[in-house]
């Protein structure tokens, strides 16, 4: 028998709960890929974009850098374009950091978004796998009531064997998922601190230009 026919056997023989977490396996699989490459993508835009914002800032640009992440849809375009806003304006640095964190508050839940789902699956697949495997053993002890006392263990044997596919498929799907998740969010959780750093960055270099612009005219 080849590998396909015995994964074919498998399904067939493990009943219908097999087949929904099929689809538990399919659905947050998806979502893995998605986020996969949605993170990546916004590392990589957000690590780029400040490569070339970083010499604007530090030369004290402030308009061409304004220029630079007026129509960027990038994460850490839309906050500095939130702090460069704010700087036009009497301001402090509390009111520059507030105006920043509100982009902040913005951004993150799309990072963060639908990868809770990924833990949800993984519980939720391990407890279909669970119930397939119990519906599979009381089957299975009703199918032996009326049989001979001879038949009775090889015919028990094979339907439990039958019903553990349920929580063997379960666990195959739960424990990748949930190493997936967790490093869904690590990665989540690098990108939001890196926007912290920037951000950072950006309040204490302009605060810098601040002063300096400030004792300027005052020895003047």
């Amino acid at each position: 028998m080849s590998a396909l026919d015995t994964i074919i056997k498998f399904f067939q023989d493990s009943g219908m709960f097999i087949y929904v977490s099929l689809a538990i396996m399919s659905v947050g699989l998806a979502i893995s890929i998605e986020r996969f490459i949605v993170l990546r993508r916004a590392r990589n835009e957000n690590r780029q974009l400040w490569d070339n914002m970083l010499p604007l800032l530090q030369a004290g640009k402030l308009d061409r850098l304004q220029s630079a992440v007026a129509s960027s849809e990038v994460a850490i375009g839309k906050i500095i374009s939130y702090g460069l806003e704010r700087l036009k304006t009497p301001h402090r640095r509390e009111d520059v950091d507030a105006a920043m964190e509100e982009g902040m508050m913005e951004i993150v839940p799309r990072l963060e978004k639908r990868t809770h789902y990924i833990a949800t699956f993984a519980n939720v697949v391990t407890l279909v796998g669970l119930l397939g495997t119990i519906i599979g053993l009381i089957k299975a002890f009703t199918a032996v009531a009326g049989v001979d006392a001879g038949e009775k263990a090889e015919l028990l044997a094979a339907s439990i064997s039958i019903a553990m596919n349920n929580t063997a498929f379960a666990l195959m799907v739960a424990i990748p998922f949930l190493l997936i998740h967790a490093f869904l969010q690590a990665r989540a959780t690098e990108i939001i601190d890196s926007l912290e750093a920037a951000k950072i960055s950006f309040l204490n270099l302009t605060q810098r230009m601040g002063s300096a612009e400030s004792a300027r005219r005052a020895a003047e």
